[in-house]
């Protein structure tokens, strides 16, 4: 007999916080404020509609602070991401799909930071993605 689940999540923000080359700030790079990031979630009781998941390297390893967008329409990539302002504007949107009760497209702010993942050449410094991880 097949498993059934009901669908609560309506989107996913990966955050690449846990280390490797996107996140990393030993080479001068900006940290994700990861902090502010989850108390603001938890304040806001934005789980499970819209889940936050924080994660390992998520490449390219050419930019920094790389987050994935997962949705029904499925995953999209931003990268780049250097100011509060950013980060600030994720936290709005996954508020305004919370209230929304379906996901909802980003905002303009964000459209000249979509990326491939893991262009090619990757980062000699980051490990390959294997068909399990990528």
């Amino acid at each position: 007999m097949p498993l059934t689940t009901k669908r609560l999540c309506d989107a996913q923000l990966l955050v690449c916080a846990l280390g490797c080359c996107c996140g990393r700030t030993d080479k001068g790079k900006p940290a994700v404020p990861v902090d502010w990031l989850k108390t603001e979630w938890k304040r806001r009781r934005l789980n499970p509609r819209v889940q936050l998941t924080l994660t390992g390297c998520l490449g390219p390893c050419d930019l920094v602070n790389v987050v994935g967008v997962v949705t029904a329409d499925g995953p999209l990539w931003l990268g780049g991401l250097q100011t509060a302002e950013h980060f600030e504007a994720l936290l709005e949107w996954a508020s305004a799909v919370h209230a929304a009760g379906r996901a909802i497209p980003l905002p303009p702010l964000f459209d000249s930071h979509r990326v491939p993942r893991f262009p090619i050449p990757l980062d000699p410094s980051c490990p390959a993605p294997t068909p399990d991880t990528a």
